[in-house]
């Protein structure tokens, strides 16, 4: 039909014809909308720009599964609050696509879970919380928003080995792409099947409201990934490109410590000159991140042992997570930057640990014009990841030559304490470059 054709069309159908169309999802949904033909696959991975759609063809999608007989189903979201609020009772959710489906199903919200009348039965799980996904087994999971889960890689592992029931087990995965490496593995996988779209394909969306987004954000980065679902590896023009850092990657037993907590045996501690723990603290509990990571140098090497960053942490939940890192990495001293109130930080610290070495610094120049003599350590071969960092290599890769910061998180607080941490370590005590006369 013509445009003119169709909306006459529609507007002779009653009230209740439209309701039917409306629940006959896969007769007007967009390609990407729609399970993949391919066959073999196991992980569908959507990806598409915010309004397209993902969340009313998640719902569709589950329950069309929970119809063929008892299945178990994982609901993953970041939070079991963005589960149910989303996931389950929102407006695409699946009490709603049951319900336009003429479906009973029983929601236990003390549960969090969902009972279909052949049997089946969907979990509400979260990504904040991987050990919940460890030992359940599942035929089908449903994870959204993956790029938002703080325990991605550990919940997505957990889910993948407990998706063993039944003949053909499947994962769907909707989600904004953002920068992050198991996006990037999961999208390079030969079981997966990726579909996606734009903004601008969902024509149930207001014309004025695409509009406005185009015209803001079209052509833009943040456009590119918001709007048109496009994953950006890294910053275009990255201070730290993805590239760079893997090749800095190193097993953290060569330098005889561990990148996720302190080695078997005290004497390996021997083999690093110095190890020092950089903070960078937020400005309120409800903010951002409290950056912790912790760096040592060895035969005048520099590497990130460890990041024990803290989100969304009260002083005195941060200041003691800084002060376990530095006892159980043997730091001689904790740097932290100042600019939030430097008393406060030093009290707060003190606080936590009484015997703990505190040294101020005050940021005179902007992140990324502090990250570039560190940058160059890395391109150079002066310094190296001891390990496997998601969260802080995705912000490292976010800072931009010229000064702008692009990365997954509101503000690089991660990447920040790395710098001030790398940063010590390359500098004397006076915090002079240090220059040798041969």
């Amino acid at each position: 039909m013509s445009s003119n054709e169709l909306a006459a069309w529609l507007a002779k159908c009653r009230p209740q014809d439209l309701l039917m169309l409306d629940a006959a999802f896969e007769l007007w949904a967009a390609k990407g909308q729609i399970e993949p033909d391919e066959t073999g696959w196991r992980v569908w991975l959507m990806m598409a720009g915010r309004g397209f759609g993902k969340t009313r063809a998640g719902a569709e999608w589950v329950h069309r599964l929970a119809l063929t007989g008892r299945k178990r189903i994982a609901l993953v979201a970041a939070s079991i609050d963005e589960a149910r609020a989303i996931m389950v009772e929102g407006m695409s959710g699946l009490l709603n696509v049951a319900r336009r489906q003429r479906v009973p199903v029983r929601w236990e919200p003390s549960l969090g879970r969902l009972t279909w009348p052949m049997g089946s039965v969907a979990q509400m799980f979260s990504g904040d919380h991987a050990d919940g996904l460890r030992g359940p087994e599942h035929h089908f999971a449903w994870c959204d928003e993956l790029a938002k889960w703080r325990q991605a890689d550990a919940a997505w592992d957990n889910l993948q080995l407990g998706l063993r029931a039944g003949p053909r087990p499947r994962a769907l995965v909707t989600t904004t792409p953002r920068p992050m490496r198991l996006l990037e593995r999961i999208r390079a996988d030969q079981w997966t099947v990726t579909t996606g779209g734009t903004t601008r394909d969902n024509v149930s969306l207001p014309k004025s409201f695409v509009e406005v987004m185009t015209a803001t954000y079209g052509g833009s980065r943040i456009g590119r990934q918001e709007l048109d679902g496009e994953l950006m590896a890294e910053a275009e023009g990255s201070l730290f490109p993805r590239a760079m850092l893997e090749a800095c990657r190193v097993d953290p037993s060569t330098i005889g410590l561990m990148a996720n907590g302190p080695p078997p045996h005290a004497s390996h501690r021997e083999e690093m000159d110095r190890v020092v723990v950089g903070v960078d603290p937020p400005a309120s509990s409800k903010g951002d991140a409290c950056g912790i990571v912790v760096a040592g140098r060895c035969q005048g090497r520099l590497y990130v042992l460890a990041d024990c960053s803290v989100e969304a942490a009260s002083p005195e939940r941060w200041a003691g997570a800084v002060a376990r890192a530095a006892e159980q990495w043997g730091a001689s001293h904790v740097v932290a930057e100042a600019n939030q109130g430097g008393a406060m930080v030093k009290s707060v610290l003190k606080a936590a640990d009484a015997d703990l070495r505190i040294r101020l610094v005050h940021a005179s120049r902007g992140k990324v014009a502090r990250a570039e003599p560190v940058a160059i350590r890395f391109e150079t071969g002066k310094a190296f990841l001891a390990g496997t960092f998601p969260e802080l290599e995705a912000e490292l890769a976010g800072l931009r030559i010229g000064g702008d910061y692009d990365g997954p998180s509101r503000s690089p607080d991660r990447a920040d304490a790395c710098v001030w941490a790398l940063t010590e370590l390359s500098e004397t005590r006076s915090g002079m470059p240090r220059v040798r006369m041969l």
